[in-house]
């Protein structure tokens, strides 16, 4: 399950700040390790000063929470964190929204955009202005059936179970589609989470959103507070990378909750 070692990306905002808080909630709920990083640019004087005391800050916010603290120097604060994870072996990365975003909705950054194009790691996006619940709700697995997407329902079922909370199923239904097609396609779907994991066959539901557009479709669902969604990389994504198609990017720009993106064959 993702969440044994999480890394935050961390800046002096509210997206950095709710970005540690995320991932703080993250090693809560799997008991795992947390660490933090902050990246600086290279041949910059005072910069790498500059760094420690923002983790120095940090610190304060995490209180007790026990974390590993990281500088790390990069022409890229994206490159620059995957770095990180890879030497540390941290399986999550955990960013933020940048601030003058919509609240409640997630923005991409250079350095999201480039965990989203390019890491080795899982990576989640906290929306704008976002606060952990006290409990994980339920994880949402959107869904279209390919093998990459077969892979994060195994995963989410899996993590639903050990983390004992239900899981939904979901898949847009834009424009003129085969309705009937897509239900089935979820049927299967639901019967793979099942069969992959110790869920009970009501524990897992699943949704057909429709719409005119993604934004739209996701709007027709209900998002309770505690939701979490998880997506497949594009299966234009080389193996063991996170790449994220067209539509996913449409998909977290109008979710309403933290989402995030697998690596492709992430097992």
């Amino acid at each position: 399950m993702i969440g044994e070692h999480v890394l935050a990306g961390y800046v002096n905002d509210a997206g950095g700040r709710e970005a540690l808080d995320l991932a703080r909630a993250i090693v809560a709920l799997t008991g795992g390790e947390l660490s933090v990083a902050t990246v600086h640019p290279p041949g910059r004087a005072g910069a790498a000063g500059e760094a420690h005391t923002l983790l120095e800050q940090a610190a304060e916010l995490l209180g007790e929470q026990p974390a590993d603290l990281l500088v790390q120097e990069s022409r890229s604060v994206g490159r620059g964190l995957t770095s990180v994870a890879g030497r540390i072996g941290a399986d999550l990365i955990v960013v933020g929204s940048p601030e003058g975003g919509a609240r409640g909705r997630i923005g991409v950054g250079a350095a999201a955009d480039h965990l989203l194009h390019s890491a080795t790691e899982a990576v989640m996006l906290a929306p704008a202005g976002y606060a952990p619940p006290d409990e994980l709700g339920r994880i949402t697995v959107m869904y279209v059936r390919r093998p990459q997407c077969d892979e994060a329902v195994v995963r989410a079922a899996q993590a639903a179970d050990r983390l004992d909370v239900p899981l939904r199923l979901v898949t847009l239904a834009i424009g003129d589609v085969d309705a009937e097609r897509l239900r089935d396609d979820l049927a299967l779907a639901i019967r793979l989470a099942v069969e992959s994991s110790e869920l009970l066959p009501e524990d897992v539901t699943a949704d057909l959103a429709e719409g005119d557009d993604v934004a739209d479709a996701l709007d027709d669902l209900d998002w309770p507070e505690g939701e979490l969604l998880v997506c497949a990389s594009s299966e234009d994504a080389a193996a063991h990378r996170v790449f994220l198609g067209e539509v996913s990017v449409k998909v977290l720009r109008a979710a309403p909750c933290p989402v995030t993106v697998l690596p492709r064959g992430y097992f």
